[in-house]
């Protein structure tokens, strides 16, 4: 892990406290700007059932097939024609392509 990683997370980890300890003040601002009103006016009019479920079945089909349920996977394959790859190799030895 680089310091400039280390150092972003650490900024994070600090703004997510500074929010958490204001989070009365931040609610406020945000009630005080009509959030709230914006966010229920969106959901009554766009997010209906169908919509709703639209969305969630788009996100089911824009999921790779190759890599479900592979989360960590210490095979690699050609992504031209799926040969799997032995060892560290940097080309396929079936179809000749750069990996």
């Amino acid at each position: 892990m680089s310091l400039t990683l280390r150092k972003i997370i650490l900024l994070t980890i600090i703004a997510c406290i500074f929010l958490v300890a204001n989070i009365m003040v931040v609610t406020n601002w945000l009630n005080n700007n009509g959030a709230p009103a914006f966010a229920e006016h969106i959901k009554n009019h766009y997010l209906t059932g169908t919509a709703i479920t639209i969305i969630i079945a788009l996100l089911i089909l824009l999921t790779n097939p190759k890599t479900t349920g592979k989360i960590f996977s210490f095979s690699r394959t050609c992504p031209v024609c799926d040969k799997r790859l032995a060892g560290n190799s940097n080309y396929c030895s079936e179809c000749g392509s750069k990996v």
